[in-house]
């Protein structure tokens, strides 16, 4: 295929992507978005953190990576 026809057919499916507006239910986004909220679980869990400490805690902590 030419350069001609693949760039018409590139802006024929860019134009359809653009134009393209599905039949939205908002009554099953509020229901998910709602359920969302409602979570206790945190988004997201250091699982690392008891193992660290505290940021001030590597002061006082030996450094092991010194070559003597």
């Amino acid at each position: 295929m030419g350069r001609g026809r693949q760039k018409a057919k590139h802006t024929k499916v860019a134009r359809e992507l653009k134009y393209f507006s599905p039949d939205t239910n908002y009554g099953a986004l509020e229901r998910e978005l709602s359920v969302a909220q409602q979570s206790d679980e945190p988004d997201y869990v250091d699982r690392w953190a008891d193992d660290l400490g505290d940021e001030g805690d590597l002061e006082n902590q030996p450094d092991t990576n010194k070559s003597a």
